[in-house]
């Protein structure tokens, strides 16, 4: 489990170049951090692309459904339906936290929550709903 997950941050430039960190994982549950920095922010803006926060919530279900998997290096899963509502804009460092609701035989349904430290307290950045076609049985 963890070996896989480190390994795929390790060996994915794009994600490396955003600058996400994985913070924490056990089965069904990852933590991911992105800090915020200026290259990831909108033109004249220091808000976070939506995009950029899209790609942290589709990196987080994977994350987090390699975590329910037995050979996750070798198990096929991909990204089938992705789901993001923005509720207010990324102006801090995030923290996604994702949640398998379910790691079927051939699919995963994952959700991941956005947040960041506001000066109201710790706020929903987005949510985001991922689903994931799983092969159990890679050939």
């Amino acid at each position: 489990m963890t070996d896989a997950n480190e390994w795929f941050l390790e060996n994915h430039e794009h994600l490396q170049s955003l600058g996400i960190v994985l913070e924490e994982q056990r089965e069904g549950y990852v933590r991911h951090t992105l800090p915020h920095d200026d290259s990831l922010t909108n033109p004249e803006s220091d808000v976070i692309q939506g995009g950029v926060v899209a790609t942290l919530i589709d990196h987080g279900a994977g994350s987090a459904i390699r975590t329910t998997l037995k050979a996750p290096k070798e198990q096929v899963h991909a990204t089938t339906e992705l789901n993001v509502s923005y509720l207010r804009p990324a102006t801090a460092d995030l923290t996604a936290e994702s949640t398998v609701v379910r790691s079927g035989r051939t699919q995963g349904v994952v959700r991941v929550e956005v947040t960041a430290d506001t000066p109201k307290g710790r706020k929903e950045i987005a949510i985001g709903r991922v689903s994931l076609y799983l092969d159990r049985n890679p050939a």
